[in-house]
């Protein structure tokens, strides 16, 4: 983790505006082609939406916005930044699983596994308290929504959010809606635009991302 020098910074005047905001997060919802990944995941046994959150995770890992925080005065940039997501329940409520990122997906999805099946056995909301290296992600599989707004707490944290939804027919292509939320005052549109295009990247190289079948 570093410190980044905010008096130095270029984008300090957007960090010291965009904070003081009253809801300084902004998002966009963008279809991603899942078509080939999609029947990869498949094809190895891999539970689809774990394979998800590997990639929105490795794409967020490879822009430097998306680790950095806000610690009061500070802006610090995160080395690694790991994913949580929600998980449903008996009771259909959900509960929080947190995990370490490893970028070799048969590590990551084997760990992954043992979180949340404990995650179910001990149901909690609770993030481990005093780090901010996370990455929050809900699946919402029964809609294909075109817009989505995760709630905030106040005052609001700069851990990035994301959803996505119900895969789609677009005539020869599977479709499925990803979104993102972030907090301004670290990261803008453009960097947002360098997610979307990583995470297609990804998605269109599932060989190269899961492994051989």
């Amino acid at each position: 983790m570093r410190v980044i020098d905010v008096q130095n910074w270029p984008r300090r005047e957007h960090f010291e505006y965009y904070r003081g905001c009253d809801h300084p997060h902004f998002g966009m919802t963008a279809n991603v082609a899942v078509t080939s990944f999609r029947l990869a995941a498949k094809e190895r046994g891999v539970s689809f939406t774990l394979a998800v959150v590997y990639v929105v995770t490795r794409a967020a890992n490879a822009i430097p916005e998306f680790r950095r925080r806000i610690r009061g005065e500070q802006v610090v940039e995160h080395k690694v930044v790991h994913p949580g997501t929600t998980v449903l329940v008996d009771d259909e409520a959900f509960t929080f699983a947190m995990f370490e990122y490893d970028e070799d997906f048969s590590l990551f999805a084997a760990m992954a596994a043992v979180q949340i099946a404990r995650a179910r056995e001990d149901p909690s909301l609770d993030v481990e308290e005093g780090r901010d290296d996370w990455l929050f992600m809900t699946p919402i599989p029964w809609v294909s929504f075109t817009s989505f707004m995760h709630p905030m707490h106040s005052p609001p944290h700069s851990v990035p959010l994301f959803a996505w939804g119900k895969i789609f027919q677009d005539g020869e292509q599977l479709m499925m809606p990803l979104q993102v939320q972030g907090h301004h005052a670290v990261m803008d549109g453009l960097h947002m635009g360098r997610f979307y295009e990583k995470v297609q990247d990804l998605l269109h190289r599932p060989t190269a991302v899961l492994g051989e079948a």
